[in-house]
């Protein structure tokens, strides 16, 4: 088969929007015929068969059911497909109860899916060894392909303050541990002179942050991407504590915006700082506290450092280069 790229037909199964999820569709329409469709459980099963075999195509973000149902159909019409994975759907951690591993319901589509996918993308490397050790597969149509961030928005703007920020999105006491939040705000109180921001938290998640946080806390339930900019063109320091990541969003964002980072010790937010910021032990609250008070008396030249990390590993630029060329290979 050989098709002009405008020819080319894609459809674009997607379970909920994120930010990476819509820069995909985004970067896709732009080069080729892209169908979306919100995945709605058994509602959707006739429009999902029927674009997928008019498509050549099928591309879905995260492994699960939303995903492996047109994978199948896709298998069936004998058209491509490709599915990008983020994290949680290639882990087994049962002792926190993480991953979609660690129960029948959630391994029954992945394992599919990592068996009869033609094409599995990783946005950290560590993320396919998980998949070949958890699925017992080769890993053979695993590729490395990271996000990508455009790197005129997410920049610095004036003088950094005393503030130290976080954001991911909770809503129970499980995400919050998940993310390290509990963390971040108990060590707020050791720092009486600098405000410690917490973004994406709503309900339970909350009212827990809440019930720990001493003054020095503000918590956020949703900025505007305008806002969050302005929040990391603010914060000296950004901080992603979480008990297992990909590859951060947020973090890379911070870091783009100059922010010094504090991580934990794990394998993409490793990927993301490398030498351009402090580590501490998931958990570790005395770590933590430590790495927060280096960050912040650190040489704003550390945050220019990370910039320009995110900004040579990560670009915008490759992720569209490499995705064209992934594609256009399946199809040809």
């Amino acid at each position: 088969m050989n098709k002009s790229n405008n020819k080319i037909k894609i459809l674009f199964v997607y379970r909920s929007w994120a930010p990476f999820v819509i820069k995909d569709l985004e970067i896709l329409q732009k080069q080729f015929e892209v169908k979306p469709i919100k995945f709605d459980g058994l509602k959707s099963l006739f429009k999902i068969a029927f674009s997928a075999v008019q498509s050549d195509l099928t591309f879905a973000w995260f492994a699960g059911w939303h995903s492996a149902i047109p994978i199948f159909f896709s298998k069936l019409f004998r058209k491509k497909s490709i599915v990008v994975v983020g994290g949680y759907d290639a882990a087994y951690v049962p002792e926190m109860n993480y991953g979609a591993f660690t129960n029948l319901k959630e391994k029954l589509p992945v394992l599919y899916i990592y068996k009869k996918t033609d094409l599995i993308l990783v946005v950290d490397l560590a993320l396919k060894q998980d998949i070949i050790k958890n699925a017992k597969v080769k890993g053979d149509n695993i590729k490395y392909l990271p996000t990508g961030f455009d790197t005129d928005h997410w920049k610095s703007k004036g003088k950094k303050k005393n503030i130290a920020l976080t954001v991911a999105v909770a809503n129970d006491i499980k995400r919050v541990k998940l993310k390290g939040f509990d963390t971040f705000v108990k060590s707020a109180k050791y720092f009486p002179e600098t405000k410690f921001i917490v973004v994406s938290v709503k309900g339970e998640a909350r009212k827990y942050l809440e019930g720990i946080s001493s003054k020095n806390v503000e918590l956020f339930e949703f900025l505007s991407e305008n806002d969050l900019l302005k929040c990391y063109q603010t914060a000296k320091v950004y901080c992603q504590l979480s008990f297992r990541e990909g590859l951060p969003t947020s973090l890379c964002e911070a870091m783009l915006c100059e922010c010094i980072p504090v991580g934990s010790n794990i394998n993409g937010v490793k990927t993301a700082i490398g030498d351009t910021g402090f580590y501490a032990d998931y958990g570790d609250e005395e770590a933590t506290i430590n790495m927060i008070k280096e960050a912040l008396k650190s040489n704003e030249e550390l945050g220019k450092k990370a910039r320009e990390r995110i900004k040579n590993l990560f670009p915008e630029s490759r992720r569209i280069k490499d995705l064209e060329k992934l594609i256009l290979d399946l199809i040809r």
